[in-house]
């Protein structure tokens, strides 16, 4: 993914760096933009907090090889829901 493309990505990214469940995003910026597509897709697609949840402790898991336990990816979830609420409508998408 094109770090930068749009500001939708640009918050979600700082979302993700704001977590940063591995404590590289002061140094690396785009450490988590592996995440930013599939995130993007299933929020488009209507996803809800508990598919969010499963992404993120996938990821944390498979893709960084870590406990996800401590990590708190639900927490995080609901971030994501929430922040998705107020710009999926500017992103086009309707928000449930």
């Amino acid at each position: 993914m094109r770090p930068g493309t749009d500001a939708t990505e640009n918050d979600l990214r700082q979302l993700l760096n704001q977590w940063d469940p591995i404590g590289v995003a002061d140094e690396v910026r785009d450490e988590y933009d592996c995440m930013l597509a599939p995130l993007l897709q299933r929020l488009r697609g209507g996803a809800d907090q508990l598919e969010i949840g499963a992404l993120l402790r996938q990821e944390l898991e498979e893709h960084f090889g870590l406990d996800p336990l401590g990590l708190r990816p639900d927490a995080m979830a609901a971030r994501v829901i929430g922040w998705w609420a107020t710009v999926g409508r500017a992103d086009g998408t309707s928000c449930v």
